[in-house]
């Protein structure tokens, strides 16, 4: 698909019309079948064919997050093919070696013969290939289940923090020094989930550091904990496919899968989103977060109290 074509397609999913976004890949997929070069290490050899009853190999090939939010599909496409392989990152194997639908789960480290599939698909693929509509997204959750580590007995409000993003996309992380006073709030025992060089920015005392670069590690501290609150990155995507309660916290312009003027995901029925309204202020966002945590804070103790 050429920029201008998927920049059109971009704008078309951020107004929420899934289905003028798909005639336009549906032209791209034609663009697809006019063309003779067929490898088995292209990303999808799909041409729009049925794929009932059909080998398919998943490729997953573009970031953690896109695989843990289209991930979904899978157990939608072994209704109707004859065996699915998916060709997964190495970090998230663990994850989703449980993972409903899944006949073959294998690393993109190892390579695929192509005489043990019929068709390759990437999986960013599978919502076009079945027409998805914002009424059709199969957003039930939790759709990774993991199992929540220990974590020291409070009856404080847990809640997982994240401020950096990758490189790619700078505009997705909040300066750290915004969240000054987060881990003071009466009835909130912060824990960092950040990790990379990030954490070199943590003031000492700072929260309480129980990340951990190994995901399904990180996944069962996400399933353990009240709140995750974190940038437009992969625990973001994580958290919401486990069904914990997440706050996404989006820059001005922010992908498409956010869609415009939301405060809420129909990808994700646990997650609630705060946008900034002018590029790289992110101040009134964080103070937005400040003021609903506290008052979150607030009811748990409530609650607490009445119960008692």
């Amino acid at each position: 698909m050429c920029e201008q074509l998927a920049d059109v397609w971009r704008q078309q999913m951020r107004r929420g019309d899934f289905e003028a976004a798909w005639r336009i890949s549906d032209r791209a997929l034609r663009n697809r079948r006019r063309s003779t070069r067929c490898t088995a290490d292209e990303e999808s050899t799909w041409r729009g064919e049925p794929l009932h009853e059909k080998r398919v190999l998943i490729r997953c090939c573009y970031g953690l997050g896109d695989t843990l939010q289209f991930v979904r599909y899978v157990p939608l496409l072994r209704r109707i093919a004859h065996h699915v392989t998916l060709h997964a990152q190495a970090s998230v194997v663990r994850v989703l070696e449980h993972f409903e639908g899944i006949d073959s789960l294998t690393t993109r480290y190892n390579s695929i013969s192509p005489e043990t599939y019929d068709v390759a698909v990437a999986l960013t693929e599978l919502p076009h290939i079945f027409r998805t509509h914002i009424d059709t997204i199969p957003a039930t959750v939790p759709y990774i289940p993991v199992a929540p580590r220990s974590l020291s007995p409070t009856s404080n409000i847990r809640v997982g923090l994240v401020w950096e993003a990758s490189n790619w996309d700078p505009r997705r992380s909040v300066p750290l020094q915004l969240f000054a006073g987060f881990d003071r709030i009466a009835g909130v025992s912060l824990h960092i989930l950040q990790r990379g060089r990030a954490l070199l920015d943590r003031p000492i005392g700072f929260g309480i550091d129980s990340g951990s670069d190994d995901l399904y590690e990180a996944a069962r501290t996400i399933a353990a904990v009240d709140l995750i609150i974190t940038i437009d990155s992969m625990p973001a995507h994580l958290a919401g496919a486990m069904g914990v309660p997440t706050w996404v916290l989006l820059h001005s312009n922010c992908d498409w899968r956010w869609m415009r003027n939301r405060i809420d995901s129909p990808w994700y029925p646990t997650m609630r989103l705060f946008r900034q309204k002018h590029p790289g202020d992110w101040q009134p966002v964080v103070a937005g977060v400040k003021q609903e945590l506290k008052r979150l804070a607030r009811s748990q103790v409530k609650a607490l109290s009445v119960a008692a």
